[in-house]
């Protein structure tokens, strides 16, 4: 059934709040393909795929990709879904002053129908999700060719990936609610304004089929590069999957086969801004490549114009935007931890920038902690305590050219799946080794478990922990939250915070107002969705009673 393409009126567009309602005109993202995202038929079907295939792997960061005709610097696909998942969690701080487009996720009103950021969110899943379909209908399901096999293996796992950004936000964790309905699942031949939301263990087993067919057919597969498939990135995508699915055993063993090959950064690699550069980082497994060229026009719409404090052509930085970590986790990062120096302290210090400078031609501006206080008008305001330097730019210095590539897979990530996975099927003692092993060798030379700052924090808690430091920025606090059952938990009753008053609040693990909604655009044109309900909006103050098993490991408010 074909359907027409609707206008929804503009309501609100306000430059510089997240709050802006610009939901116009929009295709629903789970009915017909739009024209930029089908490739035209054509006779010659492995040009026809292989056009549609490289296309695939841009659109997943493109600049503006889902909004081209309204540019807006928070729409960056992949990579802008996890920065705002990320601030809807605990462990990153964003500014409330009015200039903040990502707010919305620190607020919570990304639960709004019409808000762009959510929209921007779900669309663009749908988006990559579409395009690996039309990469799969235009490949002859008979076809021998290598090639053409390679990428339809390939095309799957993305599509995999794509419902991984949408299963664990619409829906509770899977043990609890796997025959509850999540997303719809979109196929060829579907009727689009009657395709209802499938359950849970629908969109799993969806995945895992995805999943199981990439592990099988890219065997022995040797890809260009990083941005694209190989069978590790299939076996990692599939122990997310599993890990999610309470299935730890899998989990555990397919990180491990994910993990083959690749070795983590060195204490010296992460001894400096790094996390930008997927031909230069080892122990990336799978990456989003930004190229200048994509970026030419839009600079803004950026993993660094939001996340990094070099970049000298920048939103974040100029706006006094750069995300910080929470102080409540800040302060359970030994001071022996090489991460611990991935965030600037109370006083504004790292030693990661120590050579770093900052400079206008030939003239240095600043250099080391004095980058901290610099300010130049419409570039960069003066950072405050705790924001990060974690991530760097591509020449190792500040840069004006934003092409950072993003990582959305490493090496740390499986070590953690594996160590995760063994603990929960009964192998602890394995478990606890590798933990010991991972960090002494990699981030704390002097590291032990039980945690000397937190020496009645479990086994459980400890791994999340140390997800939590190492995977800061790239998007896991929330499904990781949601299948841990845990709170959010950004700020303590009678300690200070440094979360803005307004995003300062708790939120309990089984607040429906967790749930994502789904658009207007998708309910106005798929009558068979029925959108999610219940909680309601947090408000500042809220839960103040309520810890994590992580920034209160010992039971008591951190002094």
């Amino acid at each position: 059934m074909k359907l027409h393409r609707i206008s929804i009126a503009m309501l609100v567009a306000l430059l510089f709040t997240a709050s802006c309602n610009d939901i116009d005109n929009q295709e629903p993202q789970t009915g017909d393909l739009t024209a930029d995202q089908s490739a035209e038929a054509v006779e010659d079907v492995p040009s026809r795929s292989n056009a549609a295939f490289a296309g695939l792997f841009n659109l997943m960061g493109k600049p503006c990709a889902v909004r081209p005709a309204n540019e807006r610097p928070d729409d960056f696909g992949f990579i802008m879904s996890a920065i705002s998942l990320d601030l809807e969690g605990a462990d990153m701080a964003g500014n409330d002053n009015g200039y903040n487009w990502l707010s919305t996720a620190s607020e919570y009103s990304s639960r709004n129908t019409n808000y762009a950021n959510p929209t921007i969110r779900y669309q663009i899943a749908y988006m990559v999700i579409g395009a690996a379909n039309e990469i799969l209908a235009s490949i002859p399901a008979e076809t021998t060719s290598e090639t053409l096999i390679n990428q339809m293996a390939q095309a799957r796992a993305v599509r995999a990936y794509a419902y991984l950004f949408l299963a664990p936000y619409f829906q509770a964790r899977y043990v609890d609610a796997k025959d509850k309905p999540c997303v719809p699942i979109l196929e060829s031949g579907t009727d689009f304004t009657n395709n209802p939301r499938a359950t849970v263990e629908q969109v799993y087993n969806y995945i895992l089929e995805d999943l199981n067919y990439a592990v099988e057919h890219l065997e022995g597969y040797v890809r260009p590069d990083k941005s694209r498939v190989d069978q590790n990135v299939a076996y990692g995508l599939r122990a997310r999957a599993y890990l999610n699915m309470g299935k730890y055993a899998e989990a555990a063993a397919d990180a491990e086969k994910a993990m083959k090959g690749y070795t983590p950064a060195s204490m010296a690699d992460v001894s400096k801004p790094a996390f930008c550069n997927m031909a230069t980082e080892s122990n990336w497994i799978w990456g989003i490549n930004i190229t200048s060229e994509m970026i030419v026009d839009q600079p803004y719409a950026t993993a660094p114009s939001w996340m990094s404090a070099f970049a000298a052509e920048n939103y974040a930085a100029g706006t006094d935007n750069l995300p910080m970590i929470n102080k409540l986790l800040y302060n359970q990062i030994s001071k022996t931890d090489v991460r611990h120096n991935w965030w600037l302290d109370e006083n504004r210090h790292t030693p990661n920038w120590a050579d770093i400078e900052w400079k206008d031609g030939s003239t240095v501006l600043a250099k080391g902690d004095a980058i901290a206080d610099l300010t130049i008008k419409d570039v960069k305001m003066k950072y405050s305590a705790y924001s990060n330097v974690k991530f760097g730019m591509k020449n190792g210095g500040v840069s004006s050219v934003n092409d950072s590539d993003w990582p959305t897979m490493r090496v740390e990530e499986m070590i953690l799946v594996n160590i995760e996975g063994l603990a929960k099927s009964g192998h602890e003692a394995e478990a606890k080794q590798k933990l010991i092993d991972f960090v002494k060798t990699y981030r704390d030379p002097e590291y032990t478990f039980p945690n000397p700052l937190a020496p009645n924090r479990n086994l459980e808690d400890e791994i999340w922990f140390q997800r939590r430091v190492e995977l800061w920025g790239e998007g896991f606090f929330v499904s990781d939250a949601r299948r841990l059952d845990k709170p959010i938990v950004r700020f303590h009753d009678n300690y200070p915070s440094n979360f803005s008053a307004a995003f300062q609040f708790n939120i309990k693990p089984n607040d429906e107002w967790l749930n994502l909604r789904f658009p207007k655009t998708e309910t106005n044109n798929n009558l068979a969705v029925v959108n999610n309900e219940g909680g309601s909006q947090p408000v500042a103050g809220q839960n103040g009673e309520l810890r994590d098993g992580v920034t209160n490991a010992d039971g008591k408010t951190i002094k």
